[in-house]
């Protein structure tokens, strides 16, 4: 009885902070009119990552909570693709994404093979996207319109799948997947307090 209490509750809290998770990013970059520090290329690999994860959920049945979170994450994904598209004056691209998302999306369930492929590749796709936040951070050496706040909201949430898929399915591919995301989600997030700190001080001394 208690373990069922504490899988709701996870799969509860999970689905409520991922329905607002990218807001605070959201709302960082329309007030700043700037993507500096915001990597396009992560976000580009988040969302193949999530799509992949999604359908191959959902491909085999696995119960809804534990993965009823992705498409509201994909939805929000986009809104901050046509944000990042229309700030650095790019807009008219957001068509060919579109299209090769929407493309890629069919072409995964055509055969079984196809969407266990892509699943196992799922774990490098995503961890590449959070290596393309963090080389984009050091890069530029700001964090100023990156939200630490989704980037907290997103480790949380891959602590609370590692526990839902342990007591539920048990795949191990899903389990490590989770693994990873948490110390990468976590890395990127230490990543951006660090130079907020820093960039804070900066002003503070000015």
């Amino acid at each position: 009885m208690q373990s069922d209490t504490l899988l709701h509750a996870a799969n509860f809290s999970t689905l409520f902070v991922c329905f607002v998770l990218k807001f605070p990013q959201i709302f960082v970059l329309m007030r700043a009119k700037s993507t500096t520090g915001v990597s396009l290329n992560s976000l580009l690999l988040e969302l193949v990552g999530f799509i992949v994860f999604v359908t191959y959920q959902m491909y085999y049945d696995y119960p809804p909570p534990t993965y009823l979170e992705y498409p509201i994450l994909i939805a929000q994904d986009v809104i901050l693709l046509l944000l990042i598209l229309h700030y650095s004056g790019s807009l008219r691209q957001s068509l060919i994404y579109a299209l090769v998302f929407v493309g890629g999306w069919r072409l995964l369930t055509v055969e079984k093979w196809i969407i266990d492929l892509a699943m196992s590749l799922c774990t490098f796709i995503s961890a590449a996207s959070k290596f393309a936040q963090l080389q984009c951070l050091w890069k530029s050496k700001d964090a100023g319109q990156v939200s630490a706040l989704s980037w907290g909201m997103a480790t949380y949430t891959c602590i609370a799948r590692i526990y839902t898929t342990t007591v539920t399915t048990g795949d191990m591919q899903v389990l490590v997947r989770f693994i990873v995301m948490t110390s990468l989600n976590m890395w990127v997030l230490l990543t951006v307090l660090y130079y907020q700190r820093k960039s804070s001080g900066s002003k503070k001394e000015d």
